[in-house]
């Protein structure tokens, strides 16, 4: 989508170097780093999943999360 944006002289710069070392355009590479920001944010762009610092934010259930049951799970998860 074609769009016009003020954005800051470094930024800009910035962003023209990492297109021309990763053979894409600077819009891509500015659309990669926004997107990635909104997400640690917690906004998902075009999702419903909430996200804070990294995390996925899980709908609550009626199963209670205890040290043995991440235990369980870890042990299954070297398993596999």
């Amino acid at each position: 989508m074609r769009t016009t944006l003020d954005l800051d002289a470094d930024i800009l710069k910035a962003a023209k170097e990492i297109s021309g070392r990763t053979k894409r355009t600077a819009g891509q590479v500015i659309s990669e780093l926004a997107r990635k920001a909104l997400v640690f944010s917690g906004v998902v762009p075009g999702g419903t999943s909430r996200v804070i610092s990294g995390f996925e934010i899980m709908p609550a259930t009626d199963r209670i999360v205890t040290p043995e049951l991440v235990q369980k799970l870890m042990e299954e998860s070297d398993r596999t």
